[in-house]
């Protein structure tokens, strides 16, 4: 099935206008504290997040969206993205989430034709629905065809390589050393991704104190280049 291997590579592909490159998710606080100075430092990031949040909290929320988007579950569709908005904590980390699948789904509404896509941006626009990244993606990739699995590494590559870019950008990272990084991840994101397609969303955790606080204090920093 070609056509839904190539929507997984639009909605995950780095130029795809979600406005992920505003977002460092807590990675400036640690670059600003002298904690992410070099290759290592950024993939201990990487991992970190993709461990204790990524992977058991957004990733289940793509899988599961997948299949709630192909039975054209609207109900139980606002009912996920409003147990994943209860589990992001940190205010900046919720508004990124947020414009990051507002974002997403505008594009996916104005390029297809999809009813339930189209109802997705009506709940969101009422204000029925936040809107999150992972939920929206998962939506619009089930509508495409995607599998659950498939999606959820999708989602799991992009965070990583949102993550990496930003390294690239705060610290003296070479583009070389930032592909090194996400090819490390990449048997990471297949177990994680696999994990979430067989997991349900009642089993959803996140557990990232350092991120969170991380991304708590970067509101306050004196200088930023990212929204979080």
């Amino acid at each position: 099935m070609t056509e839904p291997f190539v929507a997984l590579l639009q909605f995950a592909d780095g130029l795809f206008p979600a406005g992920g490159f505003a977002h460092s998710f807590g990675l400036e606080t640690y670059a600003q504290d002298g904690r992410i100075t070099d290759r290592g430092s950024v993939e201990a990031f990487v991992v970190a997040h993709l461990e204790g949040s990524a992977g058991p909290a957004d990733a289940v929320a793509t899988a599961a969206s997948v299949r709630l988007a192909a039975a054209g579950d609207l109900a139980g569709w606002v009912a996920l993205d409003a147990r994943l908005e209860a589990m992001k904590a940190v205010p900046e980390t919720r508004a990124a989430s947020r414009q990051m699948g507002r974002q997403t789904l505008r594009v996916a509404a104005a390029t297809t034709e999809d009813a339930f896509v189209a109802a997705l941006a009506r709940a969101v626009d009422d204000g029925l629905a936040a809107g999150h990244h992972a939920t929206v993606l998962g939506a619009v990739l089930g509508r495409a065809g995607a599998e659950p699995e498939a999606a959820a590494a999708a989602y799991l590559y992009s965070t990583a390589a949102l993550l990496v870019g930003a390294g690239l950008r705060l610290i003296a990272l070479g583009q070389l050393d930032g592909q090194r990084v996400l090819a490390a991840m990449r048997p990471r994101i297949a177990r994680l991704a696999a994990t979430a397609a067989a997991a349900r969303s009642e089993d959803m955790w996140s557990f990232n104190p350092g991120i969170e606080l991380a991304g708590i204090r970067h509101a306050t920093l004196d200088t930023r280049l990212f929204r979080s």
